[in-house]
């Protein structure tokens, strides 16, 4: 469930609301906690589907590649052969 695109993610949802609340001038850590957690459960999540998104998209990309290798292997032949 934790992966870098959910850690990375979820630090900046953290500091978005963070951010939100210096610009709002209200205290930066100690209001909206529950917005904090929020913004941080968001990007946890994005952060998550992404980077199983680009890890599927690689895969499918591989098959694809390693299915033309397999139908085609005269294009393939080593250097000298």
């Amino acid at each position: 469930l934790l992966n870098k695109g959910s850690l990375w993610l979820g630090f900046a949802g953290w500091l978005a609301a963070l951010v939100d609340n210096a610009f709002n001038q209200r205290p930066v850590v100690r209001a909206g906690v529950h917005r904090q957690v929020l913004f941080a459960t968001l990007g946890c999540f994005l952060g998550y589907q992404l980077v199983k998104r680009a890890e599927y998209v690689h895969a499918k990309v591989d098959r694809e590649l390693f299915e033309y290798m397999r139908h085609h292997p005269a294009d393939f032949q080593a250097a000298g052969t």
